[in-house]
């Protein structure tokens, strides 16, 4: 008999994996969704959470995105994803925790896979990489897969918002198109500099005041505040901070053709996939879009491949998000439920 162990958000995961070790005041959380088609790929994040119920179900949701967003990506890679939970907001980690969760990793034999996420980086990784062989994301030589997927995860984000504005809108390029960007970080911030670029006329927010200014200083960018953004009028607008901002209120308030944004877990529950479907809202589902990050250090830790191979793979994200908004067209289905259906099909679970 199935249970969900009392998770809603319990997908018939194959493990969920609790550490602690009290020498360094570690938490963390391992899920570890599917194995079907590789070990489970995803990573991991340090952050604060209002209790442990939370940090679980986080890592729930992501480590099932990450089992669909690895096999819409053609990545022989199943799906996993760690938290690491901070006692209080604003924490840093520290060496002992992440040498701690590194021998986390090495306990699990290989069935998952850890990259950098939120709160972590590039040389955190490496401090990992000192108990483990199984991480990702670490510093390679140039023109080699690897490395921080941020600029990658970018990538495929700005290649999927062109590819809506050219569905939604009819545009063939996003000179003048208005894109309302939540969260200017590594990806959203990549992403602005990438429109801008191409002539976009941008409205960033961020809860950092600091780096809002900057960016709009440097791209020309218009700003609003974190809260507001996604309820200003825009043609696309593109979520790129934490999960579940796309809510009954939130979607209910948007004045914009479509969502195409890097945010993991957008939807905050199933039916909202629905209400902006019957709003006529046109969606890129985020494990589609995003996937960028997880080709780059995915192709890294197998060995296959370089940094051409790497763009090469993002460069066929936007015929992934044809495929789902075709088939959504044909079927009446939402898109998120038509990119959950073709998913599935591929972790043999459909």
């Amino acid at each position: 008999m199935l249970t969900n162990w009392g998770f809603a958000d319990f997908d018939d995961h194959e493990g969920i994996h609790l550490f602690t070790d009290p020498d360094s005041g570690l938490q963390a959380v391992i899920a570890v969704h599917s194995t079907n088609l590789g070990p489970a790929a995803g990573g991991v994040r340090f952050w604060h959470y209002a209790n442990t119920d939370q940090a679980i179900t986080d890592a729930l949701r992501l480590s099932r995105g990450m089992s669909f967003k690895n096999a819409m990506a053609d990545l022989p890679l199943g799906g996993g994803k760690g938290v690491v939970l901070a006692a209080n907001p604003g924490d840093v980690i520290t060496t002992a925790q992440l040498e701690a969760f590194g021998r986390a990793v090495e306990s699990l034999g290989g069935r998952y896979v850890t990259a950098e996420d939120v709160g972590m980086s590039e040389a955190r990784m490496q401090v990992v990489a000192t108990q483990t062989r199984h991480v990702s994301g670490l510093p390679v030589g140039e023109g080699s897969a690897g490395g921080d997927p941020g600029p990658f995860t970018a990538m495929g984000i700005y290649l999927g918002v062109k590819a809506a504005a050219k569905r939604a809108l009819g545009a063939d390029d996003m000179k003048g198109v208005h894109v309302a960007i939540q969260g200017i970080g590594s990806v959203g911030g990549g992403l602005a500099k990438l429109l801008a670029k191409d002539g976009a006329r941008l409205t960033i927010a961020d809860v950092d005041q600091n780096r809002v200014a900057q960016f709009a200083a440097e791209l020309g960018a218009e700003t609003a505040d974190p809260t507001a953004i996604l309820g200003i009028e825009a043609d696309i607008v593109s979520p790129n901070a934490l999960g579940a901002v796309l809510t009954e209120g939130t979607i209910a308030a948007l004045k914009c053709q479509a969502v195409a944004g890097g945010a993991n877990n957008q939807l905050a529950t199933r039916a909202d996939g629905q209400r902006l479907h019957e709003r006529g809202i046109l969606y890129a589902p985020d494990y589609v879009i995003n996937a960028g990050g997880i080709i780059n250090v995915g192709l890294e830790y197998l060995g296959k491949g370089d940094r051409a191979e790497v763009e090469s793979r993002i460069a066929r994200i936007p015929d992934r998000l044809v495929e789902v908004w075709d088939e959504s067209d044909r079927s009446g289905a939402p898109e998120s439920e038509v990119a959950d259906q073709i998913a599935q099909r591929l972790i043999g679970r459909g």
